[in-house]
């Protein structure tokens, strides 16, 4: 069923097969053209809508496989806030203990939802990168399942099922947006595009701010940062790892930096066009265009809005004129 060539750590019969694992409430999410938007953005646009669950992201697909196999145990991740959300409904579902570890700093309004979902919550003191090592001692001294957004193929193969639905939509585009942070939806997404729709440009994303990933594609090598500065706190990694990069490398045509006026921009523009509260991080795609307008002056460009966990009293300062 796939192609040989697409060497990764992926596999399309792998991804096919998750779809009746997961949640029926995670798939099959909207995938239309935006008028207004594509006006205004000087290009057709398709917008696939990852914002219409529990969970308010596409991180369920991905938790939804990491939980079916483990039947009475326990679970950790670290999270930004996204992920944390997800496993704690999938995992609660099933009668997991959950633990989320997560930055303080992190978007309060995540936090709140993680407590709620019946995960216990761990706070550290300092970015993401310090609660993926929290994590992992916590895994380690517990003897609990450590779950690492991007390395776990769970993550990978279940945001690949999005792939699969853009691909059966029967709506034909020329490239694909996809917001880049750890890695998971670009890599899943990417690797069904490859195989099954390989005239699709596949276009990463990721904020100035935090540029590790996408630089480390640019050099073909790994490439950490020592800051983060992005609103976009969904996908602001540090430290890229290996095996992502080395699918990324395979699958991701481009991949480009945009700056922070332009996420704004971005959100702002889903507001007002397609009535969407979006958060920073599902804007990048937007915020692309905004940047190049003319290399996608013309194209039929789908854009994955893929979380919409945000601060409504930071997203009314940032949408408002």
């Amino acid at each position: 069923m796939g192609c040989p060539w697409v060497m990764t750590r992926l596999d399309l019969d792998r991804i096919c097969a998750a779809r009746p694992l997961i949640n029926p409430v995670f798939l099959g999410t909207p995938f239309s053209m935006c008028e207004p938007l594509g006006e205004r953005l000087g290009c057709e646009v398709g917008v696939k809508l990852e914002t219409a669950n529990p969970v308010r992201s596409f991180k369920g697909r991905g938790t939804e496989l990491v939980v079916e196999g483990l039947a009475g145990a326990s679970v950790v991740c670290a999270s930004a806030g996204n992920l944390g959300q997800a496993l704690a409904w999938s995992g609660g579902r099933r009668g997991l203990g959950v633990t989320v570890v997560a930055s303080r700093f992190a978007t309060p309004a995540k936090l709140e939802r993680i407590r709620a979902l019946g995960a216990r919550l761990e706070l550290v003191d300092g970015d993401h990168e310090l609660a993926r090592e929290r994590a992992a001692a916590i895994a380690a001294s517990d003897g609990i399942r450590l779950l690492e957004d991007s390395l776990d193929l769970e993550t990978c193969e279940g945001a690949a099922t999005i792939g699969l639905e853009l691909v059966e939509s029967g709506i034909p585009f020329d490239v694909v947006l996809i917001a880049l942070g750890g890695g998971a939806m670009a890599t899943g997404v990417g690797q069904v595009l490859k195989e099954l729709a390989p005239g699709v440009e596949v276009v990463c994303v990721q904020p100035a701010g935090a540029p590790a990933l996408t630089l480390s594609w640019r050099e073909r090598r790994l490439i950490t940062t020592e800051t983060i500065e992005t609103i976009a706190d969904g996908v602001a990694g540090r430290r890229p790892i290996p095996e992502v990069l080395a699918d990324l490398l395979v699958i991701a045509d481009d991949a480009v930096l945009v700056r922070e006026e332009s996420i704004v921009a971005g959100m702002r523009l889903l507001f007002e066009q397609a009535g969407l509260i979006v958060e920073p991080s599902a804007a990048l795609g937007v915020a692309a265009v905004l940047e190049d307008p003319d290399r996608f002056a013309g194209r039929r460009v789908a854009t994955i809005i893929c979380g919409s966990n945000v601060d409504l009293t930071a997203h009314r300062r940032w949408v408002s004129p």
